[in-house]
Formats: structure tokens, sequence, C-alpha cells
């Protein structure tokens, strides 16, 4: 018999399924050359979310999508520190769900900008992880944070607009 606090082989098996397109997803928003696989990025994310999964199968998948922006960020950071300084090309947040490959954003300028929007509008920053670094819909996003569909459209519009503003003002200044 199961034990209560251990997945089932089919839900276990399904989850698996879906955290590895939530990376394979993140990592084709990566630089071509990149050190870190999708299914490295998947077990990573595992170990890191421990103990106390969510109920829900959605909220699971969000906070496994937010612990694997996470791994990426902590990968970019170790890369960077090896190169003194890195030479990573900013693009706008505006182009980055269309590219890939060679063009891929600085991870880490987005990083810091998504950590100011969470001091500023955390729920915006939710919706910012949730729809660009989990993939989900509006109305998942809405469900998941208990918010209507609406609120979701016009927060994320409004904070892609700011991380836009913001990575921009960088790529300037930097």
């Amino acid at each position: 018999m199961n034990d209560p606090e251990e997945p089932t082989p089919d839900l276990a098996d399904s989850l698996y399924v879906e955290l590895r397109r939530l990376a394979v997803d993140q990592m084709r928003r990566e630089p071509r050359g990149h050190t870190l696989q999708a299914t490295a990025l998947v077990h990573e994310a595992w170990l890191r979310l421990g103990e106390g999964e969510p109920n829900e199968r959605g909220q699971f998948l969000a906070r496994a999508a937010t612990t694997m922006r996470h791994v990426l960020v902590d990968h970019a950071r170790r890369t960077r520190s090896l190169k003194r300084g890195g030479d990573n090309v900013r693009v706008p947040l505006e182009a980055v769900e269309a590219i890939g490959g060679d063009d891929a954003p600085d991870l880490l300028a987005l990083d810091d900008a998504l950590r100011d929007l969470e001091r500023l509008d955390p729920r915006a920053h939710r919706i910012v992880e949730l729809r660009f670094f989990g993939g989900f819909e509006v109305a998942t996003i809405a469900e998941l944070l208990d918010v209507g569909e609406r609120t979701v459209k016009r927060e994320w519009s409004t904070a892609r607009l700011w991380l836009l503003d913001r990575l921009q003002r960088e790529s300037t200044d930097g």
C-alpha cells in the first residue's frame, strides 16, 4: 500500500512530464551552448522544492516554475563569475518571449528587475513568474491567485511595461 505522503507512480510520472515541459520552455530562453540541460534543471528544482509540497497540482507547478527560475539565475551567476563580468547582451522584455538561442536576455538583469518588482507589487511579480516562467494561462493564474482574469491581464500588462522600461534603462546606462 502506498504511503499517503508519497505521490502515486502515475501522479509522479505526470508531474515529471509537466516539470520537464516547464524546464524545456525555460531552457529555450537561454543562450545556445548553455551548460545546464533541461533534465538537470528538473532534478535540481525537484531537490530544492524539498518538503511541504502544496496539495494542488497547479500550486506545485507554479512553485516549481519559480524554483527553476532560481536555479537558472544561480547558474548564470556562477557562469558570470567565472567569466569575470561576463558579456551578456541585454534584450528588452517585449522581445524575450519571441527569442531564443544567442539573443537570450540577460537573466541576471531580469532577475534584479523582478526582485524590485516584487518589493513594489508582490502580486504583479507573481503574475510575471507564473505567466513568463511557468507558461500558465491567464485563467489558471487567476484561479491560483484567487483574482479575476481581468485583474491578471491588467497587472500582466502593467508589469511587462514596467520591466521593459527598467531593462531598457539598464541597457542604456550599463
